[in-house]
């Protein structure tokens, strides 16, 4: 790997993630480059890699921005989902057979040891595929339909979101472990209910801190290397049942 490259890469991600390049920021390549004290064609390699991690979008006429996030529509889709989620999983549970939570342990393993090589792009795939193995034994058609219509509308976050939040990357694996604890002792459908509820809506939280740190860095002054301005994050907190939930 040209270390000219990692650099570029490393530190435009690193602003990503931490909120110094917020969404919709325009990443402007010379003036990177010229921090960085490295040639523009680096830069313009590292922003390549991000695009494909789905962490920045290029076009010619606009350049290179951060991908924009509609934060509203991503967190209530999420609290939604957390509804839909806990529901089928606990009418899944009582079909699954030990092949089924066989797969669900290995996905979970593979999981884990993605994170740990830092491949998070891989993580989330592995994600999706843990949940899917769930819901394919969910008798309720209609309800499955419903989950995967609001996966599909967060399809432009769901390759990049544990890259966003690698922190509840890990949270989210202690999670899934309880969850195949749950379903392999039989537990109340009432308990894997809840259970996978808080399990989605911890994501919504994240999310929303982050988007609350966003706004904070994009406070501070515009962020060096580019122009342009972070996403507004909404501050009100709803509650869905007893769980706090999202920014509404």
């Amino acid at each position: 790997m040209n270390s000219k490259q990692e650099l570029a890469y490393q530190t435009i991600r690193a602003r990503i993630i931490d909120g110094a390049y917020g969404p919709g920021y325009r990443i402007v390549i010379d003036e990177v480059a010229r921090e960085l004290g490295v040639s523009p064609i680096p830069v313009r390699e590292a922003v390549r890699r991000l695009e494909a991690e789905g962490l920045i979008t290029y076009t010619r006429h606009a350049g290179a921005r951060v991908v924009a996030i509609d934060e509203r529509q991503y967190v209530d889709t999420l609290a939604t989902l957390a509804v839909l989620e806990g529901y089928a999983t606990a009418l899944a549970a009582p079909r699954l057979d030990e092949s089924d939570l066989a797969e669900l342990h290995r996905l979970t393993g593979e999981m884990r040891a993605a994170l740990d090589r830092g491949d998070l792009l891989r993580y989330g795939t592995l994600n999706r595929a843990y949940h899917e193995a769930i819901y394919r034994r969910c008798p309720n058609d209609y309800l499955t339909d419903q989950i995967r219509a609001a996966w599909a509308r967060l399809d432009s976050m769901r390759h990049s979101i544990f890259v966003l939040l690698p922190e509840r990357a890990r949270a989210s694996i202690v999670d899934h472990e309880r969850i195949n604890v749950l379903l392999a002792s039989g537990a109340p459908a009432v308990e894997i209910e809840r259970v996978v509820r808080q399990h989605k809506l911890a994501t919504a939280e994240a999310f929303h801190d982050r988007t609350v740190r966003c706004r904070a860095a994009a406070s501070d002054g515009a962020a060096p290397g580019g122009s342009g301005t972070t996403g507004q994050a909404t501050e009100e907190v709803t509650t869905l049942g007893s769980d706090r939930v999202l920014p509404s």
